[in-house]
């Protein structure tokens, strides 16, 4: 990335624009907000009281809104549909200088964001659980619809997880006439560039309300927006006030380009002013022990992946002279170190400058302990020690190094703008991904061991869970929260477990649908024997951190026997037809996910093969019908690190699947306000064996849960695509049964045993009661103390 000229907005940490020439300062009145609704000051207590008049409702049934990033950005070039009260599909760059820039901007919120939603034309009618009067509304408010806010009412319509922003925006404008700013851009992220962000940098968060992982965000005197993904749209809408415009977010472009033939420039501040308005409320920065993965899980000293730098180093054409770390997960995986600063990683506030005759590790020096000190070799001054700096040191002292006859590499992805401030551009050497991140992507023999071991022990507490469901859900016990909660007691239970690896997606019906629904204690719906329930979890182990993402559970009692049995009104039988009539519509995409799944794991293709390439096998069967999905098909997977490892995965043509790397593979199809299917699994890059000599590579598949036999329609299989189902059965077999049987657990031994008969192109229907599911594991080694 050119620093005059940045392309990813990401890469900006702390941006703002001033008026060019404009050094005076103007006088502002804070602009226009519609008060809030009355009895909104403390929404959750009236909707319990709502709850509990006249009929049974539930509070739970408010459809939820904490979410958070586990599926990879929307697939290039596929369309979205836009959401009620978006702007139109504009990139960011060039829709916030046309509607952010304007000299005289309209005071006060625009009001025209949200339409009113509209019952789903599919919908069997309401159910108690399904209505309740939420924040702002003196009626019902259907649920099996978005619970979305509408701006356009008076007063307006906020559902209960809305935060109010005033106060957050009234202090910002502030600040923004005491610096002489007409615009402050505030992106969701922190100084790595991180996925998960910790409490301490969740800026945008604390701003708009909004939860999403993607996202940024614009403050200018008269006005504020967010802008994010189709991912997020329906998200945003639930959980920011009338203050913020939500617009869709397109591709990124040069913000110097958008400004060209305005009167801003675009500038960078050394302070945040998100962090002065925040002041003490902030939460603090962590401080936890930084710990030492011991070798015996990394399969590699940080000695040996130090010197494997150094060569990659002494062998570029541009001759570097150090490499400058930016992410999180890449100096923890090149020290072997972890603690535990940002949610479920295990990571450390940290940036490495590694040259060719000495380490700088900038960090909270008094994390360490004595031990890891003397592991580090931190007390003397060779090209094999450790120095460690202050970590608030590390632009200065960059900058010290870049004034010599140096060459810094840099990985342009995941550097920040800052320190292109700080390094003459001819002294950075920019490729898009640090030799460590693409070094890492390919596990060792011993990583790659544990692994698949980890899977084991990851199906015995899935199958635990899915046995419980199965007696649970149709007493009207189970919810998304504590189904989710239920899922976590079985894993704690496992050995060396040390929590989860991401927070749950527990989505049920409609919910599904939406790819980043996570329930909570107070919003969330009940779990039903006639609709999709979608499990997206993961979990951290000792000897492995795994996480079972896109872990598909229709719980869909006696699918062909049970909906079609005349008991009771008319009405009622009418009912039971059409959910037979959308249970035929699950199982066609289910089965034509399914075989994305199969066609793309048992792929045969040339090394040197881009992820792009061989996505398109995993989307056939659904393009067939006219069907797609949004997401990305795969990313790859950290050792103890992240449960998303960039670079590897199918988004990327800048580097090929290669032996030893650990990717997801996880096609879905998502039905608006109806259903969501997500089938992921984790497969190792393997060489293939070729009838002719050839170096070809295919996948292992090594996530070891059954699919859900009751939504597969083996009629649209081929006899390839049967056998390859059927073979990987017995490996489950194989590989679980034993650790079942070891442990005594025959109840889930059989539930095993049903769920992997082979299928025939004939097989019966089943009847029995049973948990549908399609479940994938991902695996990643770790170790915890």
């Amino acid at each position: 990335m050119n620093r005059k000229n940045p392309d990813e907005l990401l890469q900006l940490q702390n941006l703002a624009l001033r008026p060019e020439g404009d050094s005076s300062s103007t006088s502002w009145t804070p602009p226009y907000h519609q008060p809030l609704p009355s009895g909104c000051s403390c929404p959750g207590k009236g909707l319990e009281e709502e709850a509990r008049k006249g009929r049974d409702l539930s509070l739970s049934s408010v459809p939820p809104l904490t979410q958070h990033q586990h599926l990879e950005t929307p697939w290039p070039g596929l369309p979205g549909a836009a959401a009620p009260g978006l702007s139109s599909s504009l990139d960011f760059a060039h829709s916030f200088s046309a509607q952010f820039l304007s000299t005289s901007p309209e005071p006060g919120p625009q009001n025209d964001l949200a339409a009113e939603p509209t019952l789903g034309s599919h919908s069997l009618g309401l159910r108690e659980q399904d209505i309740v009067c939420a924040w702002g509304h003196a009626n019902p408010v259907d649920l099996r619809r978005e619970n979305v806010r509408n701006c356009s009412t008076s007063p307006h319509y906020l559902p209960v997880t809305v935060v109010n922003t005033t106060m957050q925006l009234t202090a910002l404008r502030q600040q923004l006439q005491t610096q002489n700013l007409s615009a402050y851009i505030i992106p969701n992220t922190d100084a790595h560039m991180s996925e998960y962000i910790g409490e301490h940098d969740k800026r945008l968060t604390w701003m708009t309300g909004f939860t999403g992982s993607s996202g940024t965000a614009v403050v200018t005197m008269g006005k504020a927006g967010l802008w994010t993904d189709s991912r997020y749209w329906t998200q945003a809408e639930q959980e920011m006030d009338c203050n913020w415009e939500l617009h869709k977010e397109g591709t990124w472009k040069s913000y110097d380009t958008a400004l060209q033939g305005s009167d801003r420039e675009l500038v960078s501040i050394t302070t945040n002013l998100v962090d002065l308005v925040w002041g003490s409320k902030r939460p603090p920065v962590p401080s936890q022990p930084i710990y030492v993965l011991q070798e015996a899980f990394t399969g590699s000293t940080w000695q040996e992946k130090v010197s494997n730098i150094r060569s990659q180093m002494q062998k570029h054409r541009k001759a570097p002279t150090a490499v400058l770390l930016s992410m999180l997960d890449e100096t923890a995986w090149l020290f072997n170190l972890r603690s535990s600063d940002i949610p479920y990683n295990p990571f450390f506030y940290s940036y490495t400058l590694l040259t060719d005759s000495s380490i700088r590790l900038f960090v909270n020096k008094s994390r360490f302990n004595s031990e890891t000190l003397q592991y580090l070799n931190s007390s003397c001054t060779g090209p094999m020690c450790v120095q460690l700096e202050d970590y608030s040191q590390v632009y200065d002292s960059v900058q010290a190094y870049a004034s010599g006859a140096v060459r810094i590499w840099i990985g342009t992805s995941n550097t920040m703008y800052a320190f292109y401030n700080v390094i003459p551009q001819d002294k950075i050497i920019a490729e898009t991904y640090s030799p460590v991140m693409v070094t890492k992507a390919v596990k060792n023999s011993k990583e790659q061991t544990l692994l698949k071991a980890s899977h084991v022990q990851d199906a015995v507490a899935l199958i635990c869970y899915l046995v419980w469901l199965e007696k649970n859900v149709p007493k009207g016990t189970v919810d998304e929260f504590s189904g989710a909660q239920q899922l976590d007691t079985f894993r704690g239970e496992e050995k060396f477990s040390s929590g989860p690896s991401f927070q749950t997606i527990s989505a049920s019906g409609l919910n599904a649908a939406l790819a980043h629904y996570s329930p909570s204690k107070e919003v969330h719906r009940k779990l039903t024997s006639d609709e999709m329930y979608l499990v997206d979890s993961g979990g951290q182990y000792w000897v492995a951190t795994w996480a079972i993402l896109g872990e598909q559970l229709q719980l869909v009692v006696r699918l062909f026997g049970f909906w079609l049995q005349f008991t009771g009104t008319l009405s009622k039988f009418l009912g039971q037809i059409h959910v037979y009539s959308r249970a035929t519509v699950w199982r066609e995409a289910y089965t034509r996910v399914l075989i994305g799944n199969i066609d793309l794991s048992r792929l045969i293709f040339p090394a040197g093969t881009s992820g792009p390439m061989l996505e398109a096998f995993a989307r056939k069967a659904l393009w067939e019908v006219g069907l797609n999905y949004g997401h990305g098909t795969g990313h790859g997977i950290g050792n103890f690190l992240c449960v998303h490892e960039w670079p590897v995965g199918f988004h990327s043509s800048g580097l090929t699947m290669g032996k030893g790397m650990f990717t997801s593979i996880e096609p879905g199809y998502y039905q608006d306000g109806e259903f969501g299917i997500r089938l992921e699994d984790v497969a190792l890059v393997v060489e293939a064996k070729t009838k002719y000599p050839g170096t070809y590579l295919t996948f292992e598949v090594v996530s070891l849960v059954p699919y859900d036999r009751n939504l597969i329609d083996v009629r649209l299989l081929s006899p390839e695509q049967l056998q390859y189902l059927n073979r990987y059965y017995q490996t489950i077999r194989e590989k679980v049964g034993p650790e079942l049987e070891k442990r005594q657990l025959l109840e889930e031994l059989k539930w095993l045993q049903q769920h992997t008969e082979p299928l025939s192109a004939k097989a019966p229907r089943t009847t029995f009661l049973a948990s549908l599911l399609a479940v994938s594991t991902l695996a990643i080694l770790g170790w915890s103390v």
